[in-house]
């Protein structure tokens, strides 16, 4: 790749007169050695996975095996179709979608880790809703995931997207990150706006932490897809506006890095701390300890 940071990112884009998302698919198809039609025949395919997981997320029955999440994107979606909704239909729609995605995970569903499972649903529920807001061809959309992906693949580079190494913020906050400068691209915005998007984004979920109630990707992750879907179009909004992030946004990934390392680890994905520790997490994951027992010696009486 031609570039290691979002500012060599810019430059690059700035030098050339290109988007990020040009940039990108130049440099991924130099990388791989495949042919760029190629290299976007197969992101299409990734988006008609996330398409199909919001479709699929808003009309089935996404209730989890452990009961405990389901149905919750239909709710908002319904709210939404009343006309009731306090975000309203835009953002009340990329909220839902974002939902339908990370239930379908939940639930074994196919979808695309957009960075990671944890963080499914960011991304489609941005794009998706977007597209049918604004009426974009799949063709646009595709070059706004390699926008999302340069933005992922310096974010990764320079600091982490999993939670086990650097808590929540480094799942959603990610997501958000890079849903957030790909929307701005799409909608016009230069590589610099873009950029700007990205920091204004990760300002906002650093110290985030990963607490699964249960250990389970369930309990907060679904909500904070939905929530981060909201925060994405805000940050795009901002950036399109002319707001800058005062923090350049590589710094802003550093501090990341900096936050998650110092976390303890009772935060980082362990199920210890956090959500995972209240009184009501701890009851969770005792009943689904005692639902493991249970299903183990049933297991163990039909065979003997």
């Amino acid at each position: 790749m031609r570039f290691r940071s979002l500012q060599e990112l810019a430059d690059v884009c700035a030098e050339e007169g290109k988007p990020i998302s040009a940039v990108m698919i130049e440099d991924q198809a130099n990388e791989s050695g495949l042919g760029e039609e190629e290299i976007r025949r197969r992101m299409s395919e990734y988006y008609a996975v996330m398409k199909e997981a919001v479709a699929r997320g808003m009309r089935e029955d996404t209730t989890s095996a452990s009961g405990l999440t389901g149905l919750d994107a239909q709710r908002v979606g319904r709210l939404v179709q009343r006309g009731e909704s306090v975000l309203g239909a835009d953002s009340g729609k990329a909220l839902s979608y974002a939902l339908a995605v990370s239930e379908v995970n939940a639930s074994m569903g196919r979808i695309v880790a957009t960075p990671t499972a944890g963080s499914c649903g960011v991304i489609p529920g941005v794009f998706v809703s977007a597209q049918e807001r604004f009426g974009w061809d799949d063709g646009r959309m595709v070059d706004g995931l390699f926008c999302a992906g340069a933005i992922g693949y310096v974010i990764a580079n320079r600091s982490f997207v999993s939670g086990a190494e650097g808590g929540c913020q480094a799942e959603i906050g990610s997501a958000i990150a890079m849903a957030a400068g790909a929307l701005t691209e799409l909608r016009g915005g230069t590589p610099m706006q873009s950029v700007h998007a990205v920091g204004l984004a990760l300002k906002n979920t650093l110290g985030l932490i990963c607490d699964p109630v249960g250990g389970l990707v369930e309990i907060p992750c679904i909500v904070r897809n939905g929530f981060g879907a909201v925060t994405a179009l805000a940050a795009a909004d901002m950036a399109l506006a002319g707001v800058r992030s005062v923090i350049p946004g590589d710094e802003v990934i550093q501090a990341m890095l900096e936050v998650g390392s110092a976390m303890p680890e009772a935060f980082r994905e362990t199920a210890k701390g956090g959500l995972a520790n209240t009184p009501t997490g701890r009851n969770i994951m005792k009943e689904l300890k005692n639902r493991a027992k249970r299903s183990e010696r049933e297991r163990s009486d039909d065979g003997a």
